[in-house]
């Protein structure tokens, strides 16, 4: 097992990396080729206590495992990192030609701001394996011309203005690359379908072989490690093809096993609820109610 190492301010990132100091305590622009190139480390794994948006393009590294997963990082991606996630890394040959880029910031920069309110609404912060933003050429030139922003922002004379601007380019950055990731997924529709079909075959074959007695309801954790992808972006994939989230699916299968049991069955609702994988069967009748309606008992006589 390699040693994490762990980096938690924008100054130990640039000790480690051997950058020059940074010109601002919370934040920094990076060239990836131009300035990683020299580095002397062929392979490490690390966590960095920051969020980081980068562009690959003839980067000197690639990302060779992200979390428990292999990483597919392509030339020409976006990747995004939220603080303390681990990644594996190691030295690759490239050109000099400096085209990718790594805007790196402390959670301490936009605490206050508007942005630092809604930064969990970009769920793509805790995308995984396989879930990198491919960009067209126009997306490209669009975040890149957002990026250089920043970079000149960064460079100048840091004054009463420069943090608002920062953060308010970073959220600009940020809303393109939720309407971008939008339209992946609305391209990739056909592909995506199957992916529904398959979560539904999760959940079926988890009841089918009785994990709920053991582990109690499916998570969505568990389904989304399952499909090999990360739940928040197995969330918002269904949730843009069906319009409900991952736990709304689940709690809907649920629903209609449980009403099948309640029909064809002469247990209680407490005994169903134990079947279904609840620890507590108050919390099962809570969930039937709020889906339904109505208790499973009162189900149970409605149609008797």
């Amino acid at each position: 097992m390699k040693e994490i190492i762990n980096i938690n301010t924008i100054s130990e990132l640039h000790d480690f990396f051997g950058l020059e100091k940074p010109k601002h305590p919370l934040v920094s622009v990076v060239r990836l080729a131009k300035e990683l190139k020299d580095l002397d480390i062929e392979k490490f794994k690390y966590s960095v206590g920051l969020y980081q948006i980068s562009l690959k393009d003839n980067c000197p590294f690639t990302i060779t495992n992200y979390g428990r997963n292999s990483y597919d990082y392509q030339e020409g991606s976006m990747v995004f990192m939220g603080p303390n996630q681990v990644l594996e890394v190691e030295k690759q040959n490239v050109n000099r030609e400096d085209t990718g880029w790594s805007i790196v910031f402390h959670p301490d920069l936009i605490r206050k701001s508007t942005l630092g309110k809604q930064i969990e609404k970009y769920s793509f912060f805790e995308y995984s394996s396989n879930e990198a933003l491919h960009l067209s050429d126009e997306e490209r030139k669009t975040v890149t011309e957002i990026a250089l922003k920043i970079e000149r922002e960064y460079n100048s004379n840091i004054d009463a203005h420069s943090q608002t601007l920062i953060i308010s380019n970073i959220e600009l950055l940020l809303n393109y690359c939720l309407r971008f990731y939008d339209r992946q997924f609305f391209t990739r529709t056909n592909l995506n379908q199957d992916f529904v079909s398959q979560f539904e075959q999760v959940i079926k074959e988890y009841y089918k072989a009785n994990k709920q007695i053991e582990l109690g309801i499916p998570t969505v954790q568990y389904c989304g490690e399952a499909m090999n992808m990360s739940s928040k972006y197995l969330s918002d994939l269904l949730r843009k093809e069906t319009g409900q989230s991952t736990q709304d699916h689940i709690h809907q299968f649920i629903i209609e096993k449980a009403k099948n049991q309640l029909l064809n069955s002469k247990e209680s609702a407490s005994e169903i609820a134990y079947a279904l994988g609840f620890e507590y069967p108050q919390y099962f009748s809570k969930m039937f109610k709020k889906k339904t309606a109505m208790s499973p008992n009162e189900y149970r006589q409605s149609l008797n």
